[in-house]
């Protein structure tokens, strides 16, 4: 059955965040929202909820648990049980909550940025230090790079540090790291007896030669001390609807983080859990075809900026449908996001958001209809061009 990715679906006049936050004549390409409608067997399983008419308090689908520990092991040789699922509305419950879960105030929390901003932010919420390590880039056949770092990570560390937060895949970088680079990290965790907490929220979108691998199922010493954030989200653009959860192997940590979101944390909704269960028992398909198109819309924008922006380095996305804009060699008198706003008409993220590392890049979102994409890329050169 072929997908259909390439027609244009109006959100404008919806209650679409990406398409109302700007002027009408703008093209948006910022928030990891894509412009693709959900899976048919999505729509169709919140239909026949929908049709039965009643929404009161809904209990949690054991039969969702058990098909994500499937999923895992299926994807990760990763032997999850259904107790070790703690349901949450969204991955930025989940930072906060597993900041305010482990340490006392004051106690540090340790990333690398750039970074997806709500990882800035969670520590300072919860009244944690916030301990910022820069990534260093590198490039490989003309295309930035950013591994992870030990050594700055051990130059980092204080006797207060109590948590690290990866990002994995990395959000905006879209690297999806290596075993060697997790196993490192582990290991500089167990020794400097840190908890940690790993965002993988865009771990089924893989687009490169690189498969995503979970740390936690590196060992179950790895495990115990880890907080694993997932959700069909972004994956199947159900966003909106509101369901992640938290894998938490050790029983202790996992009674902490409950303690944490009691009375703060609304739970799932009936419709998000209907949502999230349809898009991971029937959706392989759809998501097979999704991730052709978006190797297509990344190959499509990294030639596309070979020809046309000598000026501008890039990532290569391995994962997520995000790029990752260095517009440095633009020497640009205000921020990248803000010129091509004012003078392509197109919305990008603002790489200052991302932390130390983010000043005068963009992050540009390609999940969309191709012909979407080539419109805004060919503003964003007439821009450049006309300055």
């Amino acid at each position: 059955m072929k997908i259909d990715f390439e027609t244009v679906i109006e959100r404008r006049r919806t209650d679409s965040l990406k398409w109302s936050r700007y002027d009408s004549d703008v093209l948006p390409l910022w928030v990891a929202d894509m412009d693709f409608r959900s899976p048919e067997q999505v729509l169709e399983a919140l239909r026949r909820r929908v049709e039965h008419g009643v929404f009161g308090y809904g209990a949690e689908l054991e039969e969702l648990k058990e098909v994500v520990c499937d999923r895992m092991d299926r994807l990760q040789s990763w032997k999850v049980t259904p107790e070790m699922i703690v349901f949450q509305p969204g991955l930025v419950c989940g930072l906060n909550v597993m900041c305010r879960a482990v340490g006392r105030e004051g106690d540090g929390v340790m990333i690398n940025t750039p970074v997806y901003p709500p990882f800035l932010t969670a520590p300072r919420n919860q009244k944690r230090e916030l301990q910022a390590v820069e990534l260093q880039t590198t490039l490989w056949k003309g295309r930035l790079e950013y591994p992870l770092d030990l050594d700055a990570l051990e130059s980092g560390i204080t006797d207060k540090t109590r948590l690290f937060i990866l990002c994995n895949p990395h959000n905006p970088t879209g690297r999806a790291y290596r075993r060697s680079e997790l196993a490192a990290l582990a290991e500089f965790c167990l020794r400097h007896d840190l908890f940690l907490c790993s965002d993988e929220i865009h771990c089924d979108l893989i687009t490169g030669e690189s498969p995503h691998l979970s740390i936690a199922a590196l060992a179950p010493e790895v495990a115990e001390r880890t907080v694993t954030l997932l959700a069909p989200s972004k994956t199947f653009n159900i966003a909106g609807l509101g369901c992640g959860f938290a894998i938490i192997p050790n029983p202790e940590l996992r009674g902490r983080f409950q303690k944490a979101a009691r009375g703060m944390v609304p739970e799932v909704n009936v419709l998000g859990m209907v949502a999230g269960l349809a898009a991971y028992d029937e959706c392989e398909e759809w998501l097979v075809s999704l991730l052709d198109y978006l190797r297509g819309n990344r190959d499509f924008l990294l030639g596309y900026a070979d020809r046309n922006w000598p000026s501008i380095r890039l990532t290569y996305p391995e994962a997520t449908y995000l790029a990752w804009l260095d517009c440095r060699g633009l020497e640009l008198e205000e921020r990248p996001s803000h010129f091509f706003l004012n003078r392509a008409r197109v919305a990008l993220n603002d790489g200052h958001f991302f932390g130390p590392g983010g000043e005068s890049f963009a992050r540009l979102n390609f999940g969309c209809p191709r012909s979407t994409l080539e419109k805004a890329l060919d503003r964003m050169t007439a821009a450049l061009e006309g300055r």
